[in-house]
């Protein structure tokens, strides 16, 4: 499975921004998905997973009630609505597909993509 992020792009604080990630197979419907970020100097930090049937969602701490993961198996996609950004939201965002639950660590999914900056300017 390939994944492909886009949408990031620079954003004054305050605004928002929409990822999203279009995975190579519909194989990818059966998959939790999820979205990691790292900042520069930083550890990698999970950010957002949800279930492949879109019934379970699992939000870091520093993100909950500001960003919304969602999926349209259809389009073998995952969004990643981010609101009420902060500059230290600034980071590369990556998805990764795997089976099994909403995991919090990129190991334990199979695959991962590239990322997509995003820049919040304060």
């Amino acid at each position: 499975v390939q994944l492909q992020a886009s949408g990031g792009g620079l954003v004054q604080a305050g605004g928002s921004l929409r990822l999203s990630c279009v995975a190579s197979d519909r194989t990818s419907r059966t998959y939790t998905l999820g979205w990691f970020r790292q900042a520069p100097g930083k550890e990698r930090e999970f950010v957002a997973a949800i279930s492949w049937s879109g019934a379970i969602t699992n939000y870091a701490d520093s993100v909950k009630g500001r960003f919304t993961i969602s999926r349209d198996n259809a389009k073998s996609t995952v969004y990643l609505q981010m609101n009420s950004l902060k500059p230290e939201d600034t980071a590369v965002y990556l998805c990764a597909a795997g089976l099994g639950s909403t995991k919090m660590v990129l190991y334990e999914y199979s695959y991962r993509g590239q990322g997509t900056q995003v820049t919040v300017s304060s």
